[in-house]
């Protein structure tokens, strides 16, 4: 699902270089499809129950790369274009008896508490309803899964890469030019990037490698975690984007943020920061240590590589400022 989207193209190519796997692209809109993709296409809203049985029709596995996000609030869309569907999707993969199920999750969903042990659903943040819609897609395929229907967790870094969606990069970049952005923690907190290459790899193992079994879930990273320092330093010395001024603790800057979202409904521009954005901030402690022993999984390209490709197309696509919430 979501065959179209920075996930799902990248899975798309991944599966593509395995074997007597027979892929399909399922979408709202074929024609954004890959033109290089030359499998089946199935066309359909996950909103819908008769799209979504056609669609699971002769399915042996299911990759689930369809999300609507936001950086913040929209409580209502995100249960009704992510949660439901998901949901729906997950209940009618076991119903029609596909075998595994494998969800695009995110490490932030335990950050900082329980991040190191990937099968420990975190605490739902109620000011990042996104997050909370992925724990409770998490825990909903922890309670169906059994030997029959397996189901996965990629609980997945900062995305970045070509072809990418809305990110941290994207938001982050337009703040730094305002100067106004500040060190957190004094920037020493991991960013766990990962770039697509290495997302769309991870997918097509957890799709494909024997020995999974009821639930799993993994951390999937890049080969190494840079510091928040050292990213936007790198951003400094390549791009020219200012570094921050001054350092603030985390509760100072949750503090400020909240202040933020709080005056966003009184003024005509976006919040220069979001508790969410806060949040991936902190320190995750993940490593791909699981990932590579059950899946095989070792990733192959650096942080600065999936930077330096997100920001050249950045340089083309991203002619103003990325809204905090994905349009439909």
């Amino acid at each position: 699902t979501g065959a179209t989207g920075f996930v799902g193209s990248h899975c798309l190519e991944a599966l593509a270089e395995i074997k007597g796997v027979e892929v399909i692209a399922a979408c709202r809109d074929a024609g954004r499809v890959a033109p290089e993709f030359g499998g089946e296409i199935r066309v359909g809203d996950l909103r819908n129950k008769a799209d979504v049985d056609r669609m699971l029709q002769d399915v042996d596995v299911v990759i689930h790369a369809a999300a609507w996000s936001s950086l913040k609030g929209n409580r209502a869309r995100s249960d009704e274009l992510f949660l439901k569907p998901s949901l729906q999707l997950v209940r009618a993969a076991k119903k029609q008896g596909i075998r595994r199920f494998v969800f695009i999750s995110s490490v932030s969903v335990a950050a900082p508490e329980n991040a190191v042990d990937a099968r420990h659903p975190g605490r739902q943040r109620k000011y990042w309803p996104h997050e909370a819609n992925v724990v409770r897609i998490e825990e909903e395929l922890k309670k169906e899964a059994n030997t029959e229907f397996c189901a996965v967790a990629l609980r997945l870094g900062v995305f970045a890469g070509k072809r990418y969606g809305l990110g941290l990069l994207p938001i982050l970049v337009p703040r730094l030019k305002t100067h106004l952005v500040p060190w957190v923690a004094g920037g020493k907190t991991g960013m766990p990037i990962i770039d697509g290459r290495d997302i769309g790899r991870a997918a097509a193992l957890a799709a494909s490698v024997d020995g999974l079994s009821g639930y799993e879930a993994f951390n999937v990273v890049g080969p190494e975690i840079p510091s928040v320092r050292a990213v936007l330093t790198h951003l400094h010395d390549q791009y020219g984007l200012p570094l921050p001024h001054y350092s603030v603790p985390f509760p100072v800057a949750f503090s400020f943020a909240w202040l933020m979202e709080l005056l966003d409904p009184l003024v005509p521009w976006e919040p220069l920061v979001t508790r969410s954005i806060i949040h991936l901030l902190q320190e995750t402690g993940v490593n791909n240590a699981k990932a590579s022993e059950r899946l095989g999984y070792i990733p192959r390209h650096h942080w600065k590589e999936a930077v330096d490709a997100q920001m050249a197309e950045m340089a083309i696509r991203q002619i103003k400022p990325m809204k905090m919430a994905r349009e439909l």
